[in-house]
């Protein structure tokens, strides 16, 4: 072999080296490379078996269908109060209803920056401070009548029902109320039949049985909660509520519930829940319901003449008086007479202080409950006689039976009427605003330098223009994409609307900054369905 040749080997040899080692480099690369991902692809719980969520199944209880049931016919019911209810500071609190359902005043509202910062639009006149509280009902008519408690709806500016699924609120009417049980009938129009409540009697429910009671603790629509009958005829009112014997029950009743159905487990309604016992202002597991058969009795006369209308003869006695009282005077039962109604029943016919009365229309009275109902379930204007002892000598008198509410005006506390409305002139417009064109100097005090616009300077409570969200201040530009230059053009747009129809306003405005200075003035957009009765 020579020496070429030698070379050429040791060349071939070195060239396998080479590439033996960058092949085995590559390799150990390659494996190295691998572990890593292979580690960084492991799972970090590998003996963790993952979950599975299973097909929907309907799990049927006794209270979920009952939910299902009487939802429907359940409602949420707001009630505003003005300006002149809210500058009242004697607003009837009650005492057997605790707490209010009444949220407290907003201090930063507008009434606040206008006395701490002056009104930016001079004499106009501001739209009214208004307040709401918030109760339940129930539907008991597919026409929409609908049963709750006065004191959800007492002498309320408006009344708004919004029904369960239904994103649309509905204004109601008051069909007439019976202060003495707290109940109110309500009426809405829904334009169709609507689902209703069946009605229970509430004579047949036990102490122990499972109840369920529906409504808006808190404004939380649809609320469902569950407990048991605690005792029956519990007296909770005042001498107002004489006639009311409560339902107690320990199912969850808050602010808000009150006026919502208390049902049994066959979904009829069995009571109204009106009141809880609390020292807190929330459920402290006593709430009350006055029972539905007192309801119904208030419902039928109200829905036939507006009002109810109670028997009373006019004596007053002591509830609970001892009875060694009834002994000392000669009888083992009855009622002791403490005093009688100067022009009333009782005494026209000749009752008087201390007699002891025995029986009333021919039945023996046993006790003071005893004797008011009776009397009050009488017809006013029946001649009825009643037994007494006076002196040791049994004497019967004829008593005409007159109207509770008139012989007990004071005592029961005829309902305040409303004061009427500080004005009493139409709106300009259909929509319930009043406005006018602008003067240079509104202009100048306002700082509004845009060219076209009609002032607002007034809005009517309760109307399509607060119902949208219009204030006093506000400057009208268009009205449905109609520029708005003068007040011959709103009057003129609004005589192409009908009522249902859609009205869209581009506004301006200037608010309030949290400072209480003006911000600069803002395009707005507010829009609404006319009402059906502008």
């Amino acid at each position: 072999m020579n020496v070429l040749d030698k070379f050429r080997q040791q060349k071939l040899l070195s060239l396998a080296l080479l590439i033996f080692t960058l092949s085995l480099g590559i390799l150990i690369g390659t494996l190295i490379n691998t572990a890593v991902w292979a580690d960084k692809g492991q799972a970090p719980a590998p003996d963790a078996s993952p979950l599975a969520i299973p097909s929907p199944v309907q799990l049927s209880t006794a209270f979920g269908q009952l939910a299902k049931q009487l939802e429907p016919a359940v409602v949420n019911i707001t009630s505003t109060y003005g300006a002149r209810e809210a500058q009242q500071s004697q607003r009837a609190p009650r005492q057997r209803q605790a707490p209010s359902e009444e949220p407290e005043q907003d201090p930063f509202g507008m009434d606040f920056f206008q006395r701490f910062f002056g009104s930016p639009f001079g004499d106009m006149p501001q739209r009214p401070f208004r307040r709401a509280s918030a109760g339940s009902g129930f539907l008991v008519d597919r026409n929409g009548y609908i049963l709750t408690n006065l004191h959800v709806v007492e002498e309320a500016d408006r009344i708004r029902v919004k029904l369960n699924n239904d994103p649309k609120e509905y204004d109601a009417k008051l069909i007439g109320a019976d202060p003495e049980i707290d109940v109110a009938v309500i009426k809405i129009d829904a334009g169709r039949s609507l689902a209703n409540a069946r009605i229970g009697n509430s004579e047949g429910v036990q102490v122990g049985d499972w109840v369920v009671a529906i409504g808006s603790p808190f404004g939380l629509e649809a609320t469902v909660t569950a407990g048991i009958i605690s005792a029956k005829g519990r007296e909770v009112g005042d001498r107002q509520h004489q006639l009311q014997k409560f339902i107690q029950t320990d199912a969850a009743i808050n602010p808000g519930n009150s006026g919502g159905p208390l049902i049994n487990l066959k979904g009829e309604v069995i009571g109204i829940n009106t009141a809880i016992a609390t020292e807190t202002g929330t459920y402290n597991g006593v709430g009350f319901a006055l029972p539905i058969n007192m309801a119904v009795h208030a419902y039928n006369q109200i829905i036939k003449t507006g009002k109810v209308s109670r028997g009373g003869i006019g004596v007053q006695f002591r509830k609970g008086a001892p009875q060694e009282l009834l002994k000392a005077y000669g009888a083992t039962r009855g009622v002791f007479v403490d005093a009688v109604e100067s022009g009333g029943p009782a005494a026209k016919a000749g009752l008087k202080a201390e007699d002891v009365i025995l029986s009333y229309n021919g039945q023996p009275i046993q006790d003071g409950d005893d004797l008011v109902n009776r009397v009050a379930a009488t017809p006013v204007g029946t001649e009825v006689p009643v037994e007494v002892l006076r002196d040791g000598k049994k004497l019967e008198f004829k008593v005409t039976v007159g109207e509770r509410a008139e012989i007990f005006a004071q005592t029961l506390g005829a309902r305040r009427s409303q004061p009427e409305s500080p004005r009493t002139e139409t709106p300009e417009t259909m929509f319930g605003f009043w406005f006018r064109n602008f003067r240079d100097s509104d202009r100048e005090r306002l700082g509004y330098d845009e060219k076209g616009g009609v002032l607002v300077t007034r809005i009517d409570p309760n109307s399509f223009a607060e119902d949208v969200g219009m204030a006093p201040g506000d400057v009208i530009t268009a009205i449905n994409r109609q520029p708005v230059n003068s007040a011959d053009d709103v009057r003129r747009i609004q005589g192409t609307l009908k009522p249902g129809q859609p009205a869209a306003f581009r506004l301006m405005r200037r608010p309030l900054t949290t400072r209480g200075a003006r911000a600069d003035w803002q395009p707005l957009f507010l829009a609404g369905t006319l009402p059906d009765k502008p």
